[in-house]
């Protein structure tokens, strides 16, 4: 029997940018209109790369590239000010045909800190760099840097002002909304790969790490699973470990995409925690699971698209 070659192989992009108190009386038109906009430009940098044959690891760097780009996204530019007023930004990447990865954490001059992430992945021997090495090797490598003023953004500067005005909620993301971005992909070859980035929580102090730079909780990516990328309260992803629970319980077989999907966010919803996944398989499945009231996404394969914001859209 002979094998089908790549371009007959079906390819599939699943992305995000963010999950929480996502209502339709909460953003308004303009608002809306461009953060659709953005979602389609992410699919249509990383379909792109998929129709044409190239890889699964390319097409999330170039969606979440785009995301990271865009201001209404807490990654990148538009990331959010931790409680002194820095910007510190954390990215992860993974290739599902060997499980290499690359992850940085606390990132303040790095355009694009997914390609930072990618970088330590394939220039270094190390899976993870924090802070003021990360930026050394960020530059040490050539990576395009930007100053502070590209990265902040007044409306993530009045988040940071609303919440010192409540001592109170010093340690709550005033808007409950967990804008971090990321990408799943499939490619005509058979190989998964995901990414992930974000500028955190409003108001984070004392160095604080999320899920999103973490393999195996904000992202994971196995040619024998699935890849996975997510969104949400940090501090439950970690605890569960998210993408490898949700990645391994697809490749030993006991459950489906969708149903292990679910199975991980209902643990996280148990221990107190919300958020989002998105995941896509080597089978060709994608699918989407959140216990907000809405998530940013959307996703592409040869029978079209569909980019969705809220939990009653069908996506």
């Amino acid at each position: 029997m002979s094998s089908a070659q790549p371009s007959d192989q079906k390819w599939r992009l699943v992305i995000h940018g963010g999950a929480g108190i996502i209502e339709r009386d909460r953003i308004t038109a303009g608002e809306e209109t461009a953060i659709r906009a953005a979602l389609n430009r992410a699919l249509d940098a990383g379909s792109e790369i998929l129709e044409s044959g190239g890889a699964a690891l390319d097409a999330v760097e170039a969606a979440v590239r785009v995301l990271e780009d865009d201001p209404h996204f807490n990654a990148g530019r538009g990331s959010v000010f931790t409680y002194e007023g820095r910007i510190e930004m954390d990215a992860s990447i993974m290739d599902g045909r060997d499980r290499n990865a690359g992850a940085v954490s606390g990132v303040t001059g790095t355009k694009n800190p997914i390609g930072l992430a990618r970088a330590v992945m394939e220039q270094s021997p190390h899976v993870f760099l924090s802070r003021e090495g990360a930026d050394q090797f960020s530059r040490e490598h050539g990576l395009e840097q930007a100053p502070a003023s590209w990265f902040e953004t007044a409306e993530r500067r009045r988040q940071l002002d609303e919440l010192r005005a409540r001592p109170e909620a010093e340690h709550f993301d005033v808007h409950l909304k967990y804008g971090t971005v990321g990408a799943v992909a499939l490619d005509r070859a058979g190989h998964v790969a995901a990414a992930t980035s974000t500028g955190g929580l409003t108001g984070k102090r004392w160095g604080r790490i999320g899920d999103s730079p973490i393999i195996g909780a904000g992202c994971y990516a196995d040619d024998r699973g699935c890849a996975v990328s997510g969104t949400g309260a940090g501090e439950y992803f970690i605890r569960v470990g998210v993408a490898h629970a949700i990645s391994d319980a697809v490749r030993i077989g006991h459950d489906g995409a969708q149903a292990a999907a679910d199975a991980a966010m209902a643990d996280v919803a148990a221990l107190g925690g919300s958020g989002g996944v998105i995941v896509v398989t080597p089978a060709g499945e994608g699918v989407f699971s959140f216990n907000t009231s809405g998530m940013y996404r959307g996703e592409a394969g040869p029978a079209g698209r569909s980019v969705a914001l809220y939990g009653d859209e069908r996506s």
